[in-house]
């Protein structure tokens, strides 16, 4: 289960990745010459280039959110129940759902662009490898102009408008949209006659289920103040993350693991930044120091070992 933002005013994307292991994931870049081949879909030679999070198989990067060069971000959360995937259709653009994020974000500079390209697009029914099979997925994809839903469901791709810039899990996203009226009044002022602090906020629900992370980060969004420069915008959007965070123990699964929040990032400004749940530092990648006319991924892996500033 995860959590992703996009904050348009503040130009930051990102997300909680919410887990019970890690699949060797690493920061990776995909430089604009690096091929891109696609299933069914013609390849890419030269694109747009990108860097997110990724599993890298068989050189092919398996990204679990990524930012282009021109701003555009997406994401890839568990859609477990209601995602479907469909058999190749004739014209449409059908893409694995592994490919959809190097596809939009190698072609498309721009949210406008990628919403127009995704009414051509079918996700197919195929797996990467035996090994690595088709995870049912929904995706938030944004830029400074807006935030969009994309799930695949029985009648095809269903593409939302996403005011609240916010995706969790399940149920589908018309519930959330819904589910968010009976929240609106909630505010960040303070109310008369009250003795608290934070007394607007009362009725935020608290749970870790994607429907409480889902207002709660809303809310949290809504409200919260971007800040003027760079590293001031990132540390609260990190804040944000924080509110819809899982500690290892407080959600236990059936099999006997623990989920928790793996690691969260912020894009902003072709910078990656990161923290893990080992290392509460951030660290960061930026795509722009990176030879772009390259064609092979470049990737670091995760700083897992925590730091620590002594001051004595």
């Amino acid at each position: 289960m995860c959590t992703a933002l996009n904050c348009p005013a503040a130009g930051c994307f990102g997300r909680n990745l919410d887990l019970e292991r890690s699949y060797g994931e690493a920061v990776t870049v995909t430089p604009r010459n690096m091929p891109l081949a696609f299933r069914a879909a013609p390849p890419l030679p030269r694109h747009h280039a990108m860097i997110g999070m990724a599993h890298v198989a068989q050189g092919y990067p398996l990204y679990y959110e990524a930012t282009n060069e021109h701003g555009l971000s997406i994401a890839a959360l568990n859609f477990p129940e209601s995602a479907v995937y469909h058999p190749y259709q004739t014209g449409k653009v059908n893409l694995a759902p592994f490919e959809l994020i190097p596809y939009l974000l190698g072609r498309c500079a721009a949210l406008q662009e990628a919403r127009a390209l995704l009414e051509e697009v079918s996700i197919l029914q195929v797996d990467f490898a035996p090994h690595l099979p088709a995870s049912p997925l929904h995706w938030l994809v944004g830029d400074a102009s807006g935030s969009l839903t994309v799930e695949s469901t029985n009648p095809g791709l269903q593409l939302y408008e996403n005011h609240a810039h916010v995706l969790t899990n399940e149920p589908p996203f018309p519930f959330h949209r819904e589910n968010l009226r009976q929240y609106a009044a909630l505010t960040p002022n303070p109310l008369p006659g009250t003795f608290s602090r934070g007394a607007g906020s009362f009725g935020l629900p608290g749970g870790l289920d994607s429907a409480s992370r889902f207002v709660r980060a809303a809310f949290t969004l809504r409200c919260a103040d971007p800040g003027a420069a760079e590293a001031e915008t990132v540390s609260r959007f990190f804040r944000i993350l924080d509110t819809v965070a899982q500690t290892a123990g407080c959600v236990r699964l059936p099999q006997g693991q623990c989920q928790q929040t793996l690691y969260s990032c912020c894009c902003t400004g072709g910078v990656y930044y990161y923290a893990t749940c080992e290392n509460r530092a951030l660290t960061a990648v930026s795509l722009h120091r990176e030879d772009l006319e390259g064609s092979e991924p470049v990737t670091y892996p995760l700083r897992r070992e925590q730091r620590v500033t002594w001051e004595n």
